[in-house]
This record gives C-alpha cells, structure tokens and sequence, in this order.
C-alpha cells in the first residue's frame, strides 16, 4: 500500500455531471457547476483534437473559483496540463503503471477511480485516492456494463465500506432519482454523477440548477 495518499478534494462533490466535451465543461461552470468530469472519447478523433480538449477542459476549471474539474482517462494530458484531477476505471488502473500512478499522486492531482464489486472497491481503496465512484446504480444504455446494477441497498452498504474516501454514485441517475441516491450517502463531501440528466435536458441550464439544489439539501 502506498505511503501516502493522493491529494484530498478542496471542495465538496454534490452534483457532479459527466459531459463529453470541454465546451459543457465551460457551460457547466458557467452556471455555478463546480465538479465536472471530461470524459472524452478518443474514438474519431485525432491525437492533436484530445489534446485540445484535455487542454480546454482544464484552463476553464483553472478560471472558475473552487472548481473541481476531472479528466477521465487521458491522464498523461491531464498530468501535462496541469489538472485538478483524473477519473480511471478499472482497466484504466490495470494499464497505468506504478510509477504512473506516483508521478500523479507527486504531481498533487486528485484520482478518483470506478469501481462496480465489493473486490473492486478493496482494490481501489488500497490505492488511496480522493474519491471513489460506485455503480451503475440503475441500468444505464449510455454505454454496455458487465455489471448488475447495484442499487440503493448496496450503495448504502458499498458507501460505508468505501470510507474515509468520498463516494461518487454513478449510473441511470436522473434527477428524479437524485434524492434516494442521496440518502444512501453520507452527508458532506459524496456526490451524484449524472450524464444525460443534463446534457440530453430540455434545459440543460435549468436540470443543472435543479440537480445543484438537490444536491445543496
């Protein structure tokens, strides 16, 4: 187990939307977002196109007070960019090497990682990061799981083995499920990460507002 554990959130994470572009990164700040995940797909797009939008991602979080931006994946970018922080999933932890993982714990960037089993969430924690996320939580068609949905009874349970870490809950979370998601969490630092709650919204800005004061209490 490492000696020391990557750097501690500075803010709480409340409603923490996923988007797939840096132009939703800076549209979220903009209206008083302040945990948000990059998760850009590397698919279809040229090396030099990651990069600016790693890039971009990162600068908006930069000019946002108390902003909390992550970058999934692309931690290499991220580390060079200078970001708050990066999310990995599961394989994206088993490909990153141990030195890897040093030079982002050394560098002060924040980790958070996937995890979706009981054995996942051990094998997280041993890594000491800033927050760990738990799911899916309901069935989710964004993208194909090998996993069965966890749900509000194991996401209480699930949450509590996870401590001291902050919880990120994840998954066919819409807004409506919000408040049960939230009462399965400890009050303080977790959080609710949403996807198309927001950005497949009628109003994305008013399903933002409406999940940040669900989020508030």
């Amino acid at each position: 187990m490492p000696s020391t554990p990557f750097a501690p959130l500075t803010g709480p994470i409340g409603f923490y939307p996923v988007v797939h572009d840096a132009a939703w990164v800076q549209r979220l700040l903009d209206w008083g977002v302040r945990t948000v995940q990059l998760r850009f797909k590397a698919a279809g797009h040229t090396p030099a196109e990651i990069e600016r939008e790693v890039r971009a991602a990162v600068e908006a979080g930069k000019k946002a007070p108390g902003a909390q931006v992550f970058i999934n994946d692309h931690w290499q970018l991220a580390l060079a960019a200078g970001a708050y922080g990066v999310h990995l999933g599961q394989e994206d932890l088993s490909a990153v090497e141990g030195a890897d993982i040093e030079a982002l714990r050394r560098a002060g960037l924040r980790l958070g990682l996937s995890t979706h089993t009981p054995a996942e969430l051990a094998r997280a924690k041993a890594v000491q990061p800033s927050y760990l996320a738990i799911g899916p939580i309901y069935p989710t068609t964004l993208k194909v799981m090998p996993y069965e949905p966890v749900g509000l009874a194991q996401l209480k349970a699930w949450a509590a083995l996870a401590a001291p870490y902050p919880v990120v809950a994840i998954g066919g979370i819409s807004l409506e499920r919000m408040p049960g998601v939230l009462a399965c969490l400890s009050a303080g630092n977790d959080g609710v990460a949403v996807v198309s709650a927001v950005t497949l919204a009628a109003d994305p800005r008013q399903a933002a507002l409406a999940g940040l004061r669900l989020a508030a209490g």
